[in-house]
């Protein structure tokens, strides 16, 4: 079906996207598109914006997108004054001005700052917003790259420091240095100014695993811990392989010797610092599934000093889950949601016996996140920066000074959010539908102020794969929605990660119809109970949740009156035979698995399409990126050209740019956006003929 679309310098592709990119906008580009994407720009660049911020040796740093910016700038300001829009930034690095010296798009992706030298970072850039990438080495001081410094190829990579002058490479630099679905496999030990390519390799993942990655904690952090066992001069060194998506084996290595295999499940999620491996269950294997457990290092005790034993500070009951946790130097710290409301707790790791605790939020809060207040915990102390937000609620900065032992703890704000959107008279629930196999599937209904009952227009968005959670932000996109008069619902759906390993593992290869079902079931409960009726409900979703909106489109088109797909995976048969897509195949199946196939193909979006004298399906937009490299963009080609062929009328944009996540500069990012929301303005806000 249309095979010459995966080819993307092929004429007849270049043709096809020409065509159907100019019929999108032909119906697209309104008045009301450029409204939309004039004010979604205005938000990117609002003068006002929350500083989210870091800190590295005397210096806040942040990064941030402004209207003489729109690529961004890496700024700092001192540690000693508050991190607000108007104080006195200074500019450390400007990536527009980069970019046009360099002739190229480059997107921001971070800087990894030198344990043992502050000054000292890896300045991480996307080509494009790909997933490949380059580190390059800046001296904070004199703001500019290190001479003869570090600097590594393009490629799929991670980097850490290991000490002054070396660091721990990852890339996928060549075929040997990757696995099967083309993430980093081995890791080098790089000198500054050593070719990556001709470093000694100290790690390697297997070619069928997902990835390799390596962590190191040096002797700084030991000196700086309270109770610590590790003498002055060692080094720990982390090393993990990613087996499958959910699944790793991590060993520990002291000072570069023989390599200790960590005792935990290969199907868990993990976390460590100098001293303990935090981990949360996926099985029964050890303890119930979900459970949280602080462990030790293998390496961290002398051959007769016995290892502590294993603590459980967590088992989950009903709709009670931890879904976050981190291990600081001397706090462990985790959030645990209870029927979707977070709570957040602590345990002091240098009071033998400890127990957790909890710590009161602020009323309203609906999502919880957190982050250590220095860029490196070799740097700092256990300050942590906390924020607290809603789909209503403009999210909030606090700190918490978890290393000051001498007063009560208590979260301190530190800045808010300027609200982007009006929100009084409207409101968000937390609603449950039930799905076809009885199963009571929750999703938050954000309302507008006002609105008429059996007529709402409402954009459902899902996911549904991959153990991913869902949880409500604050976006003031989706404010300009409500304020128009639409409203917004985000399904927690079974393949999703809200509600532990088993919400995901139910939707997993031969259960992945659950997760569509799950989706299904919220857009008939909000017909049920009255808001709406299906011509006015449109579903939406991007990546694995474009795989979702497909099957909306093709097993429930009488469910939905427009279908907003985005960066897709759409072919079920062959997906893997992409690099990147190999790494799925334990979600959705192995196509050359005869009954993997079966399965597969029983719900495939791209063999599922039918015939326009068969069926009528809603209006779909479908949304790409011609430099996507983890879903290739001929899945949403294909899907078009198939759908095109069979008599439908889809609409298709394959934007030149921005990777598998859409991004860019702010009027490139805003317009995309708003190509989007015009999509849904002419289909499920103009009134229906029937009413």
């Amino acid at each position: 079906m249309h095979l010459y679309l995966e080819t993307d310098d092929d004429a007849r592709t270049l043709d096809f996207v020409a065509r159907e990119n100019a019929l999108s906008d032909t119906a697209l580009k309104t008045e009301a598109f450029a409204a939309d994407a004039a004010a979604f720009k205005a938000m990117m660049e609002r003068d006002d914006r929350l500083i989210h911020f870091s800190r590295r040796g005397d210096w806040l740093n942040t990064f941030r997108k402004t209207a003489g910016n729109p690529m961004g700038v890496w700024q700092r300001l001192p540690a000693t004054q508050a991190p607000v829009p108007e104080a006195a930034w200074e500019t450390m690095f400007d990536l527009d001005a980069y970019n046009a010296a360099e002739g190229r798009t480059w997107i921001w992706r971070g800087a990894v700052t030198c344990p043992w030298d502050p000054s000292r970072v890896l300045v991480s850039l996307s080509d494009g917003g790909s997933d490949l990438r380059i580190f390059r080495e800046f001296d904070c001081e004199s703001l500019a790259f290190v001479e003869g410094g570090f600097s590594t190829p393009l490629a799929r990579s991670h980097a850490t420091w290991e000490s002054l002058d070396h660091i721990l490479y990852f890339g996928s630099i060549d075929r040997e240095s990757a696995t099967q679905s083309s993430w980093p496999r081995v890791g080098r030990r790089v000198a500054r100014g050593q070719d990556v390519a001709e470093a000694a390799l100290v790690f390697a993942a297997e070619d069928t695993d997902v990835t390799g990655y390596g962590t190191v904690y040096g002797p700084e952090m030991a000196r700086l811990s309270q109770g610590d066992r590790l003498s002055g001069d060692e080094r720990l060194s982390i090393f993990t392989a990613v087996h499958t998506i959910g699944t790793a084996s991590h060993v520990v290595s002291k000072n570069g010797g023989t390599p200790v295999p960590l005792d935990i499940p290969r199907e868990s999620d993990a976390g460590t610092n100098h001293r303990f491996c935090l981990w949360r269950a996926k099985t029964d294997e050890r303890v119930p599934s979900g459970s949280l457990v602080l462990q030790e290092l293998p390496v961290r005790l002398g051959s007769d000093q016995p290892q502590a034993p294993a603590r459980v500070l967590f088992t989950p009951t009903g709709r009670r889950f931890c879904t976050d946790f981190m291990l600081l130097r001397d706090w462990c710290v985790f959030t645990v949601a209870d029927t979707m409301t977070p709570h957040l707790f602590l345990l002091d790791l240098t009071v033998e016996g400890a127990e957790p605790f909890e710590l009161a939020l602020p009323d309203g809060v609906e999502t919880l996140s957190y982050h250590p207040l220095y860029s490196d915990l070799h740097l700092g102390d256990d300050t942590l920066i906390v924020s607290g937000q809603g789909f209503l609620q403009p999210p909030t900065l606090y700190r918490l000074d978890l290393s000051d032992r001498t007063t009560p703890l208590a979260l301190q704000p530190v800045a808010a959010s300027p609200a982007y959107f009006d929100a009084s008279g409207m409101s968000s629930l937390l609603l449950e539908a039930t799905s076809e196999d009885g199963t009571a599937v929750p999703y938050r209904l954000v309302l507008p102020a006002t609105f008429d009952m059996g007529t709402l227009p409402v954009l459902l968005y899902g996911y549904g794969g991959f153990e991913v959670p869902l949880q409500p932000y604050y976006s003031g996109v989706t404010g300009r929605w409500l304020e128009q008069g639409g409203a917004y619902v985000q399904a927690y759906i079974r393949g999703g990660g809200e509600f532990g390993a088993a919400w995901h593992k139910a939707a997993k290869r031969e259960g992945r119809h659950r997760a569509f079902a799950d989706f299904a079931a919220i857009a008939r409960d909000l017909v049920a109970r009255g808001y709406t009726k299906p011509q006015h409900i449109a579903c939406n979703g991007g990546s694995n949740g474009g795989l979702l909106t497909g099957v909306m489109l093709t097993r429930y088109p009488d469910l939905f009156g427009a279908v907003w797909c985005q960066v897709p995976v759409l072919d079920m048969l062959r997906f893997h035979t992409f690099p990147a897509g190999r790494a799925w195949m334990d979600e959705y199946g192995d196509p050359d698995n005869a009954q993997d196939r079966e399965t597969m193909l029983a719900y495939s979006p791209l063999q599922a399409v039918r015939p326009a004298t068969e069926v009528t399906y809603p209006p779909i937009y479908i949304e790409s990126s011609s430099n996507d490299d983890r879903v290739h963009p001929s899945h949403a080609r294909r899907f078009a050209a198939q759908l095109r062929e069979l008599g439908h009328d889809p609409l298709f944009h394959e934007f030149t740019s921005g990777g598998h996540g859409g991004e860019g500069d702010t009027a490139a990012s805003a317009a995309r956006i708003a190509t989007g929301y015009s999509f849904l303005r002419q289909t499920i806000m103009k009134p229906a003929a029937t009413e």
